[in-house]
């Protein structure tokens, strides 16, 4: 069994009409998250616009969010591409009561491969927690290479990846190659199912905000050998995968606005995310009726 439930949604972080942290939503979304398909959440990632929370802002969420749902699994983004930084965010999410640290590839920067090693390694040294590498080269600007994925996983409390680098195959090889129990999660929802098929446990999503259900239901039938009904969902989701993010509107604009369509409210993103752009809304309503949601 994965160390974590498979269906866990990287939660968006709710704000005022000022721009203001508001935890009161924060825990709200929290328990409706679990409350509707999902195993757990992770908070202050990158769909929670970690580039724009303070290190304080981000303990708080945690803190908030664990009282919010105190049976549920919670893992904590604490990554930076400042290897100190990073470092003092693990700790500090460590002692907020986090269940894990999700650590993402140092952004902008751009290191070397054994810079990225080094990193991943120190961050993991600051925690007792499990710690699960996150793989997002659209974002970071840097894809960790296969043999260093594999050699990350040897540490002792390294247990797995968030997987947003597009590849299934390579995906296929890392595990081939990687220590058994290496666990991957899916972190491109569209490409869920796919990695399912080579060895992946779950998805910590962005879809799954609204769509948590029918995305557990998806890999309990694909878990259960039942491979032509995870495809039908699977075909029934696509809609909502290419809803989530786009050119106009990157990730995480499009999860708010569907989430204060739903009356889950969560304000609007942060500068410089943002502005809505015209129609927005009607394609979040198109995607509910997909999912024959009533509003």
């Amino acid at each position: 069994m994965p160390t974590f439930g498979p269906v866990l949604t990287a939660m968006v972080t709710p704000f005022d009409e000022d721009g203001a942290l508001n935890l009161d939503k924060a825990q709200k979304l929290a328990k409706y998250l679990v409350a509707n398909g999902n195993d757990g959440v992770v908070v202050a990632g990158t769909t929670g616009e970690s580039a724009t929370l303070t290190h304080d802002e981000q303990v708080e969420l945690i803190t908030a969010v664990r009282e919010a749902i105190p049976n549920h699994d919670l893992i904590a983004g604490a990554g930076s591409n400042d290897t100190r930084a990073a470092i003092e965010l693990t700790k500090r999410a460590t002692a907020a009561g986090a269940d894990a640290i999700l650590t993402v590839t140092p952004y902008y920067n751009r290191p070397s491969q054994a810079g990225l090693e080094a990193h991943f390694a120190e961050c993991a040294a600051a925690t007792d927690l499990p710690v699960i590498v996150y793989d997002i080269p659209v974002r970071s600007g840097r894809k960790i290479d296969t043999d260093v994925l594999v050699r990350l996983m040897g540490i002792e409390n390294i247990i797995g990846v968030k997987d947003a680098a597009g590849d299934v195959s390579e995906t296929a090889s890392f595990l081939a190659q990687a220590p058994a129990g290496t666990e991957v999660y899916s972190g491109e929802d569209k490409l869920t199912l796919p990695l399912l098929a080579v060895g992946a446990v779950g998805i910590i999503g962005v879809g799954t905000h609204w769509a948590g259900i029918e995305t557990a239901e998806m890999i309990a039938a694909y878990t259960k050998g039942d491979v032509e009904v995870a495809r039908q969902i699977n075909a029934r989701l696509i809609q909502s995968w290419d809803y989530e993010t786009g050119l106009e509107a990157p990730n995480p604009v499009p999860s708010k606005v569907m989430m204060n369509l739903l009356g889950v409210e969560v304000g609007q993103c942060r500068p410089p995310m943002g502005p809505i752009p015209a129609g927005l809304e009607d394609d979040a309503r198109a995607v509910l009726a997909g999912l024959d949601r009533k509003l």
